[in-house]
C-alpha cells in the first residue's frame, strides 16, 4: 500500500504517487487517515517505559517573518523508540503527555535545560534525572570557546583571522586530548603560547578536559564527590570568567551529571532518532501542519505494528 511506503520506508509522498499514477493529494491524505488510525489501533506500541529521553526539533519556518516552530520529541531511550512528538518546546506540553503515563520510569534523560528539568520534577518526582554526557560535554567546548573569542578580542582588537595564533588554535581546542598526537598537542601548546598571555585559554582547556574525565570514573560514589569538587573548583577567582559560570552549572546539574554512573543512560537515542525524523522532513521538503510532521514522524521512527493495517478502517 501507498502509505505504508511512505511511513514505513520514509518515502516521499510524490514517488509512490508516480509509481501508482495517484494524486499527490490523495496519497497523503492516505497516509495521514491510515497513520492516524494505525497510531491510535496500536494499543501496545509504548509499552512500558523505563528510561525517558526528550529533545526538541525545529520543523518548520512558518509565516511572512519565518517564524520557528519546534516539536518535542519524547524517547525510550532504552529501547531507541519515538514514543510521541508533541507541539513546542515547553515544560507544560511535557507536563501534560506525562500525566498519562505509568510510574514504571527510572529514568528521566535530559539536556542542562530548565524546562524540562521542571516538567520531571512536577510530573516524575520518583525519576532519577540524568544529565546527557554529550550536552556537558558541549557545554564545555562553548565555554571554552567564549574564553578564545574574548581573549582574541582583548589581546589584538579584532576577531579572528586566519594567522593569529588563537583562531589557528580553535580546532585543536575542542578536540579530545586523547585523539591529539604529539604533533598536534605541541602545534597547539605553541599556539597558546603565542596568543594567550595570561594563560585564561589554556586553564580553560584544561577545565573542559576535566570535565570530559568525569567519564572515566566506574565508582557511582566517587563520580559524585568527584563532580560536586569540580563544580567548586571551577568557581575560584583564578578561573575566567566563562568557567567560573561552568562550575556554577556543574554545581547546579552535580546530582543529574553523577546520576549517568549509575543509569548509564544517554540522550543519544534521541538524537538519533532526531535524525530520522529530519531524514523525513528533507524527504518531504518541510512541513507545514504540525499534525502531518507528528504522524509522519511516528510512522516512521516509532516502531507501529504495521501488521494491524490491513485490520484497520480509518475514520
Amino acid at each position: 500500500m501507498g502509505d505504508a511506503e511512505v511511513g514505513r520506508n520514509g518515502r516521499a509522498v510524490s514517488d509512490v504517487a508516480g509509481e501508482l499514477g495517484a494524486d499527490w493529494h490523495a496519497i497523503s491524505d492516505a497516509v495521514i487517515a491510515y497513520g492516524t488510525a494505525l497510531l491510535d489501533a496500536d494499543v501496545d506500541r509504548v509499552g512500558t517505559v523505563t528510561a525517558l529521553g526528550v529533545d526538541e526539533v525545529l520543523f518548520a519556518r512558518l509565516g511572512w517573518w519565518r517564524t520557528q516552530a519546534w516539536s518535542t520529541q519524547i524517547v525510550d531511550v532504552a529501547r531507541g523508540q519515538l514514543l510521541d512528538v508533541i507541539e513546542g518546546r515547553s515544560s507544560g506540553g511535557l507536563c501534560e503527555w506525562l500525566t498519562a503515563m505509568p510510574v514504571a520510569i527510572a529514568w528521566a534523560v535530559l539536556d542542562l535545560s530548565g524546562p524540562w528539568r521542571l516538567a520531571f520534577n512536577t510530573m516524575l518526582p520518583h525519576a532519577t534525572q540524568v544529565a546527557d554526557p554529550f550536552h556537558l560535554g558541549q557545554l564545555a567546548n562553548q565555554r571554552l570557546d567564549d574564553v578564545r573569542r574574548r581573549v582574541q578580542n582583548e589581546t589584538t582588537g579584532h576577531r579572528g583571522h586566519k594567522h593569529d595564533p588563537l583562531y589557528r588554535s580553535r580546532r585543536l581546542l575542542t578536540r579530545a586530548d586523547e585523539r591529539l598526537d604529539d604533533k598536534g598537542r605541541q602545534k597547539l601548546l605553541g599556539l597558546l603560547a603565542a596568543g594567550d598571555p595570561r594563560g585564561e585559554v589554556r586553564t580553560a582547556w584544561h577545565a573542559k578536559e576535566t570535565v570530559r574525565s568525569i567519564y572515566d570514573i566506574d565508582d557511582p560514589a566517587l563520580a559524585e564527590v568527584f563532580v560536586e569538587r569540580l563544580g567548586s573548583d571551577l568557581q575560584d577567582d583564578s578561573c575566567p570568567p566563562e568557567i567560573r559560570q561552568l562550575g556554577r552549572t556543574i554545581t547546579t546539574w552535580r546530582h543529574q551529571i553523577a546520576a549517568w554512573h549509575r543509569s548509564k543512560v544517554s540522550n543519544g537515542p534521541t538524537e538519533a532518532i532526531n535524525n530520522l525524523i529530519k531524514r523525513v522532513k528533507r524527504v518531504a521538503f518541510g512541513f507545514r501542519r504540525f499534525a502531518h510532521h507528528r504522524i509522519r514522524a511516528l510512522l516512521y521512527a516509532g516502531k507501529p505494528n504495521w501488521d494491524l493495517l490491513a485490520t484497520i478502517t480509518p475514520r
